[in-house]
């Protein structure tokens, strides 16, 4: 007999093992003690060898190819973009743009970051912006304390605006079908709101901080921010496909495209254009492998608790709490997500709460508009809650490492102070818009 049909003999056997491997696996990415790849395809693998899942079922059901694709196009882009120099650029334009006042600096800075994280993974963006942060608040005789957390909580807030801003959209918007232009015109307006807010806070919070010599202001206007450019031709190319591949995205559900294949002709024909300037290797390492395969591995560990039956009987005890009312289970999903995403990466979390979701759709046999309603708040939820402590995320994470290492460290409790408050202003106000525009309203 095959361990597969051995374990499928004894009805509660399988549960029990999908589960004890998820739940394992679950907390060793949270630990961070063993790379969070390597543990989603252990675990994966394991459940395969154990029959708990098929592997034919595994790569052509549980596996989001659209996502992975999508997620590998926009980092080939971002790969050869960053060997430009044009994000370190127009990070210093802006700054510059500002004439040397600290609050001017510090919108500048955060405006820079909520587009570029609309636009680009969360994790890159900050990459890219910290270093030039700190070393603008260096020039200027300032700490860079500020402007770094405002950006950690603007990025993650910018990040929800659109369909490729943070990869539980891109999750939610794949296994929903849900459009690029659906996520600007049903998020962006909001987001902006919250990112307006958030600034504002902060400026309050730190006002104390938002303060500098004039000496030190001419300092940073005599800094010559073309030098930051390395390769001018590269920059010109990175901008015209960045924007051809963004015109895609607007028009892909007119011209019955998927975003994944609009982003990997993107990075195909960038990589094209640079064929000469810089090495298809160098390209290949930028990619972020570690996250392509945690996807690949986490997809399969969630199918497993699909496929035995865990998630849509949590589906069903959750539709039993709330009755079946559509806007109970919005609330409980975007205020689940959001207080659950301050304590564990929100990746794991969406993808886990996805089938769950879709199992919810079934069982109310909702219409289109009450299920987008449900992706709606799980959404917003999965990345407002991102800005709940300094481990919610891997972009705050990454931010908190680079101030380290330049020997200006942010404190779990001094994070805390300004990001608890703006986590659950900003995750009432997504209630109250929800509630009004989806529930109420119907806006589809």
């Amino acid at each position: 007999m095959l361990i597969g049909e051995f374990l499928y003999s004894i009805d509660w056997l399988p549960v029990v093992i999908a589960g004890a491997i998820f739940v394992t696996c679950y907390a060793f990415i949270i630990s961070e003690k063993i790379n969070r790849a390597i543990v989603a395809i252990c675990g994966a693998v394991l459940l395969v060898m154990l029959g708990i899942v098929d592997l034919h079922v595994a790569y052509t059901q549980h596996i989001h190819w659209a996502t992975i694709f999508l997620l590998l196009g926009m980092m080939i882009l971002v790969a050869i973009a960053t060997k430009s120099g044009i994000i370190q650029y127009a990070a210093i334009k802006a700054a510059q743009s500002a004439k040397g006042d600290p609050f001017k600096i510090l919108v500048r800075l955060a405006v820079l970051t909520a587009v570029g994280s609309a636009f680009i993974d969360n994790v890159t963006m900050v990459l890219l912006i910290a270093p030039i942060t700190i070393a603008i608040a260096r020039t200027m005789n300032v700490s860079p304390i500020p402007y770094l957390i405002t950006q950690i909580l603007i990025c993650n807030i910018g990040g929800a605006a659109t369909l490729v801003g943070d990869p539980p959209n891109i999750m939610i918007g794949t296994a929903a079908g849900i459009s690029f232009n659906d996520f600007l015109i049903h998020l962006t307006p909001i987001i902006v709101i919250l990112m307006v807010l958030t600034i504002f806070i902060a400026k309050r919070y730190f006002a104390k901080s938002l303060y500098i010599e004039k000496e030190d202001q001419a300092r940073l206007m005599e800094i010559v921010a073309r030098d930051a450019i390395r390769d001018s031709k590269l920059a010109k190319k990175s901008i015209f496909v960045f924007a051809l591949t963004l015109l895609g995205f607007f028009t892909h559900q007119y011209l019955h495209i998927e975003p994944a294949t609009i982003a990997l002709f993107g990075a195909a024909l960038l990589m094209l254009l640079s064929a000469k300037d810089i090495g298809t290797e160098e390209v290949f390492h930028g990619v972020e492998w570690i996250t392509i395969f945690f996807f690949a591995g986490l997809f399969v560990l969630v199918g497993g608790l699909v496929d035995v039956g865990i998630i849509p009987q949590l589906a069903t005890w959750m539709l039993e709490a709330t009755g079946g009312d559509v806007g109970l289970t919005a609330m409980i999903l975007l205020w689940g997500a959001g207080i659950a995403s301050g304590f564990v990466d929100n990746i794991p979390l969406v993808a886990t709460m996805i089938p769950m979701v879709q199992d919810m759709i079934i069982q109310l046999d909702l219409s289109y508009v009450d299920s987008k309603t449900l992706w709606w708040a799980l959404a917003l939820g999965a990345c407002l809650g991102g800005n709940g402590t300094l481990i919610a995320s891997s972009a705050n994470l990454i931010v908190a490492q680079i101030a380290a290492r330049e020997g200006t460290p942010i404190s779990f409790i001094s994070f805390l102070k300004i990001s608890v408050p703006v986590t659950l202003i900003t995750l009432a106000i997504a209630s109250v818009y929800v509630y009004i525009f989806f529930v109420t309203l119907g806006l589809s």
